[in-house]
């Protein structure tokens, strides 16, 4: 079958649960990975055929995107900053947002001059931030902790995937008193989305992705904060910055959080949608 062809039953199929936009980067992102072509590669070889195994590859595919499981686990990959990542449904997907949070802090260390700069990811899950600000920041020492163990076997795949040096830790935050050593950095997007806010997720993410790494009781949703704040005023060096990936609804209460702890310089960032979704700040000498 010529794949042109094939691309309109592909649409067909997907119409009524994705919109436009989204079934055409499917298909490009499937092109891609399967034929190794682009957009401009099929306009230029338009006659191009799928064999019966190719089909058959497809298919599957397809089957899978009826059932909203997202393209990224089908594939188990998926791209950050420009970087390849495994994923699968031990880690969550990376998302733009968090593409974000990594520039903001790539472009604060730009200017501020550390020496021996040591950086901590709290949750890693896939390992998407520790190994991003390793491969971008090559003079400095990562660390990445998670409760999980199977999410640190993705991280550390992922890590010699992009080549980089990141040293991964096995370790319940919420049971930890103390890091036993100090980090320049401090960073970490932990489980925010509260069980009230169930009815926004879309059923791609509520089926698929780790719960374990996405949702926080209502009666306390600041609970991962609260803890890693705490660890921070311990565990940060002089003069070292506290980043945070938050809940878009609860932006003011980060603030006071932070506050009640002795944290200055305390900046509160939206995201590329126009939601608080970032904030920075560093602890009090």
């Amino acid at each position: 079958m010529l794949i042109k062809n094939y691309r309109t039953q592909f649409t067909e199929e997907l119409t009524s649960i994705f919109d436009e936009k989204e079934i055409e980067s499917f298909f490009y992102i499937i092109l891609e990975a399967f034929h190794e072509l682009k957009r401009v590669d099929l306009v230029l070889n338009p006659n191009l055929e799928l064999d019966t195994i190719q089909l058959l590859q497809w298919e599957t595919v397809l089957s899978q995107l009826k059932e909203q499981k997202p393209i990224q686990y089908i594939l188990g990959e998926t791209e950050f900053f420009g970087l390849p990542f495994y994923v699968n449904e031990n880690t969550l997907i990376p998302r733009p947002e968090t593409e974000e949070l990594v520039e903001w802090i790539i472009e604060d260390l730009k200017i501020k001059k550390f020496k021996d700069l040591k950086i901590l990811d709290i949750g890693t899950g896939s390992g998407c931030i520790a190994i991003t600000l390793a491969k971008n920041l090559p003079n400095a020492s990562v660390f990445a902790i998670d409760v999980s163990e199977k999410a640190l076997v993705t991280a550390k795949k992922n890590a010699e995937l992009n080549e980089v040096k990141v040293t991964f830790i096995e370790k319940n935050i919420l049971e930890t008193e103390d890091l036993n050593q100090q980090f320049d950095i401090i960073v970490s997007n932990p489980p925010y989305v509260r069980n009230l806010e169930k009815q926004e997720i879309h059923k791609n993410v509520l089926e698929y992705e780790p719960h374990l790494a996405l949702f926080v009781e209502d009666n306390d949703a600041l609970l991962f904060y609260r803890k890693i704040t705490e660890l921070a005023t311990k565990n940060l060096s002089k003069n070292g910055q506290l980043y945070f990936e938050i809940n878009q609804y609860l932006g003011k209460e980060m603030v006071e959080l932070l506050e009640k702890y002795n944290f200055e310089n305390i900046e509160l960032k939206k995201d590329i949608y126009g939601n608080d979704r970032m904030i920075r700040c560093v602890l009090k000498s």
